[in-house]
């Protein structure tokens, strides 16, 4: 795990032994260098921990989301709530999290099956998206969503952006990925944009291919894939969704 998802970890710790609210989740991931959404993703999930952006989700049935599974960590479902299917982080359908899910083979340290699957209180109205019927291969162009810091100077951007980021990126061999990557599992992305990748706070949230209206579901953004200690100076880690779908599925099914 690089420095910056231990250090996110230590100041939560910190956080919850001074009864404060921390609203980052325990692992890198925010899209710097990315630009406004110029498209509408019904499916984005701004998962919301005491109503404060926490992390990024999919909606993947009306009444489930999928994210990573970092997100997850030192949190309980009664703290946590989600707005769905808005560019803005403050609309959307509105619903509360009944049951997190992390993966039973999730590990923070080192990461490993990194995702988990959340429970909302009733289906909400928007519209799911759809899980790719396979691994993307090296080349594959894809988008990632959130609404992650867009600096690395916290003070500089101290808030996370309200209207949603996008940025390309492009899946590339798995060798370009450095910090405790598992070919099989996860996939490795760049982009072609110079200094541009998720950080603090996108974790959780979609890696998707395709076009506006016809999105598909790669990956959930897990964390940076070099040793840099800061965002957007390599390739970024991305869970392969389509790698665990059976536990998706098996997880999802009641």
């Amino acid at each position: 795990m690089n420095r910056r998802g231990k250090a996110a970890l230590c100041a939560a710790a910190v956080a919850g032994a001074l009864g404060l609210s921390l609203t980052v989740a325990p692992s890198a991931s925010a899209i710097i260098g990315g630009h406004d959404s110029t498209s509408d993703y019904p499916f984005m999930v701004s998962v919301q921990k005491d109503g404060h952006h926490y992390c990024g989700a999919s909606l993947i049935k009306r009444d489930w989301i999928v994210t990573a599974g970092h997100c997850s960590v030192n949190v309980k479902p009664e703290q946590l709530s989600v707005r769905v299917g808005d560019q803005d982080r403050t609309k959307g359908a509105q619903a509360k999290v009944t049951k997190v899910v992390a993966h039973p083979d999730f590990s923070y340290e080192p990461f490993r099956n990194d995702v988990a699957v959340m429970k909302l209180d009733h289906p909400v109205d928007a519209k799911p998206v759809k899980l790719a019927a396979e691994s993307a291969p090296a080349g594959t162009e894809g988008r990632i969503l959130g609404w992650g810091m867009t600096c690395e100077d916290g003070s500089e951007c101290p808030d996370p952006p309200i209207r949603l980021q996008e940025l390309e990126t492009k899946v590339v061999a798995d060798s370009r990925c450095s910090e405790n990557y598992h070919r099989g599992n996860e996939l490795c992305t760049d982009s072609p944009t110079e200094n541009a990748q998720a950080c603090m706070l996108d974790s959780g949230g979609p890696l998707v291919k395709g076009r506006p209206g016809h999105w598909e579901l790669l990956g959930a953004t897990s964390r940076d894939g070099d040793a840099d200690p800061k965002c957007a100076t390599g390739p970024g880690i991305y869970t392969d969704l389509t790698a665990h779908r059976d536990w998706i599925e098996q997880a999802t099914a009641e």
